[in-house]
This record gives structure tokens, C-alpha cells and sequence, in this order.
């Protein structure tokens, strides 16, 4: 995707120095464009940690790289096998709702792990995660392609109108590779010169919507309005909102969704008002071994003062604001579980199903059982 004519994606190894992964800093967007260096596994693990990076996919790829610098970087006494399954565990317990994380350093960690010579773990650590990001890009690539069609029809059905389509949180290229998973059938639309239209959810606490999702759709020239979290449902009610479409942490093989917090009641206000809610995912976001969300999907608790406090651009100077009194106490749950009742159908690499572990598996016949 483009960031001001020019064309970026979320992640690469610096051309230059092979150990060296290059991020977009999330954190100063939209106010400033950063691209932070990393060079160590330390640094990789506090940037998912405290999203420097976040979207599912993204983490996950970041994670595999991660992988990769720490085989890169490996001079300890140690044991290899010790060392980088203890890499391993730490990462994977550095954001533990998003399952691409997981998914990703096991598949490194399955190359290499047996590998006894260093220059070949190396070589096969580096491959293993460029082969995550190849993936990622191509399966957003392919949601696009599929969720297109969800877009085309209403468009006809409205007359080539602009269709209205709600999203919450960052699902773009920011949390992916590039398109993004539920902005990919949007960029799509736009790019073929189908009217649409996005209302974006600011998506309190961290404001991914508002400060990522608003900016990386102008950066495209898509029209969109950013609306606070709580509008979604009066939108809906007065005929404003045509499609809903999400994101996914973490989809258990019966098609319950865990996604950023407040997808649940995006999704009741949607079901109230007959309008069609798809959640974009690729595979890696499917979590083949869970089948009850609400039970099995474990939920991130945050820090509070991700609520207490606020960023702002203030006289150029990017600022956090105290918006509640100091010792107020918090719960800052970072997802929840929209039940697979609720949801219209996913939007996967290989088409869309309904949510349901049958259909799943008909997309995937390879993970039966």
C-alpha cells in the first residue's frame, strides 16, 4: 500500500542489514511516519509487547522474524534446543490472544529446531519467515478477492450508491502485511471504481480505528468517517450501515470470533437490524484445536492506564493525558468473544463459509481429523 505516493508494507529485513527488521511504528501514526529498527529478539518482543506493531497477522510475522534474529544472533553457552524454545515460550506469552503468534513461531521453530549447524539454522530460520509474510500478503490478498463480491452486489443493488461499510478497529495493512484482512475487500471496491464508503469505530482504549484505520484509508483515497464506538447502532437502525466487517485474533473451529473489544456488540446491533456482519480472517487465525470461544479463547487483560489515559498532538508534541482521576480503578479487557450465531460468514483465503465448524472444514478439508 501507499503512504504518500510511496510504497510501503507493515514489515521487511532491511535490504542492507539481513539483521535488521524494519517496522511502521503504530505508535506515533498518524501524527508522525516512523520506521523503527529492530535488531534483537529483546526488541521484537517489547515492540508486540507494547505495540509498536499489532493485527494479528502482523504480530504473527514480527514473532517469526523474531525467530530469525535470535538464530541469527545465537553466541551462548546454552544448548541451541534450550535457548530458542525458551525464545520461543517468551514470545508467544508476549500477546496471548492472537493465535497467528503462536502459529508462526512454531512453524520457525518445526524448521530448525533439529538442525544442527548453525549456518543452515540460520539460513532455514530466515526462509520459514519469509514464507509467513509471502503467505499473509497472498491470503489478504485473496480475502480482498472474495469479500469483492459482497461489496459488488450491493452496489448493484443499490444503484452504484456508495455502500456503507462499518469496521472496527484496524484490520487494514497496518495489522497485516498489505490490504489488510477486512479493509482488503474495500481497497478492492475503491481500486475498481465501486462507490464505498467506511464509518470507522475510533475503538477505545488504544484508538486503532481512529488513529490507523481513518489515516491508512486516506492514505488510499477511500472516503471514510471515524465515529465514535458507541454510534455504530444508531447508524444501523436509520439505514446508514450496509455491511459490517471485522477482523479476528483468534476464530475457534465453530466459527465463534475473538476480536478486538466491543466486535460483540458491533455485532448484536447488526443482527437487530438484519445487516450482514462478516469477519475477514486468513487461516493462520483459526485456532484448529478450540470449539467453544467463550470458554477457550483466553482474553487479554491490559494495563490500565491504557484507559486512563489519552495520546494527543499538542504544538507539534505528541502528549498523554490524564482523563480520569489518578487512582480510579480499571478493567481493561482487550477482546471478546462474538458467538458464531451472530455472524453472517468468514472471509477466508479459500471463500467464504458460514460460521460453523462444518462449513470451516469444507474450506479446509485438511484439518479433519
Amino acid at each position: 500500500m501507499k503512504v504518500q505516493g510511496k510504497q510501503f508494507e507493515s514489515i521487511w529485513l532491511d535490504e542492507e542489514d539481513s539483521g535488521t527488521v524494519n517496522i511502521i511504528d503504530q505508535r506515533y501514526l498518524p501524527f508522525e511516519f516512523i520506521v523503527e529498527k529492530l535488531t534483537n529478539i529483546e526488541e521484537i518482543t517489547e515492540a508486540i509487547k507494547n505495540m509498536h506493531l499489532r493485527g494479528a497477522p502482523l504480530i504473527g510475522a514480527a514473532a517469526a522474524l523474531g525467530i530469525y534474529l535470535a538464530v541469527l544472533k545465537y553466541n551462548v553457552s546454552l544448548p541451541f534446543d534450550q535457548y530458542i524454545v525458551k525464545i520461543a515460550d517468551t514470545l508467544k506469552a508476549s500477546r496471548p490472544t492472537a493465535v497467528n503468534l503462536e502459529f508462526s513461531v512454531e512453524y520457525v521453530l518445526n524448521k530448525i529446531i533439529k538442525v544442527k549447524d548453525q549456518n543452515q539454522r540460520i539460513i532455514l530460520a530466515k526462509k520459514a519467515a519469509q514464507d509467513i509474510i509471502h503467505t499473509e500478503r497472498e491470503n489478504c490478498k485473496r480475502i480482498g478477492i472474495y469479500g469483492l463480491s459482497l461489496i459488488e452486489k450491493l452496489s448493484k443493488e443499490k444503484a452504484g450508491k456508495p455502500v456503507n461499510i462499518l469496521t472496527h478497529c484496524n484490520a487494514g495493512w497496518l495489522a497485516c502485511i498489505e490490504y489488510g484482512t477486512a479493509t482488503a475487500p474495500v481497497y478492492m471496491a475503491f481500486d475498481k471504481g465501486i462507490k464505498v464508503h467506511v464509518w470507522v469505530d475510533e475503538t477505545r482504549p488504544r484508538n486503532q480505528g481512529a488513529r490507523l484505520t481513518t489515516w491508512e484509508l486516506s492514505q488510499h483515497g477511500v472516503p471514510n468517517t471515524l465515529i465514535p464506538d458507541n454510534t455504530g447502532g444508531h447508524l444501523m437502525q436509520h439505514g446508514k450501515v450496509d455491511l459490517v466487517v471485522v477482523g479476528s485474533d483468534r476464530t475457534t473451529l465453530n466459527g465463534d470470533v475473538g476480536n478486538k473489544i466491543g466486535t460483540y456488540l458491533k455485532a448484536l446491533a447488526a443482527k437487530d437490524n438484519n445487516i450482514p456482519f462478516y469477519v475477514a480472517l486468513p487461516s493462520s487465525s483459526i485456532d484448529w484445536n478450540l470449539e467453544n470461544g467463550l470458554q477457550e479463547i483466553p482474553i487479554e487483560e491490559r494495563d490500565g492506564d491504557e484507559v486512563k489515559y489519552m495520546e494527543g498532538k499538542l504544538n507539534n508534541a505528541i502528549f498523554k493525558f490524564l482523563i480520569t482521576d489518578s487512582e480510579t480503578k480499571v478493567a481493561n479487557y482487550g477482546f471478546d468473544v462474538t458467538p458464531a450465531r451472530l455472524i453472517t460468514g468468514l472471509i477466508t483465503e479459500r471463500g467464504i463459509c458460514k460460521a460453523t465448524k462444518n462449513d470451516i472444514l469444507k474450506l479446509f478439508p485438511e484439518k479433519i481429523n
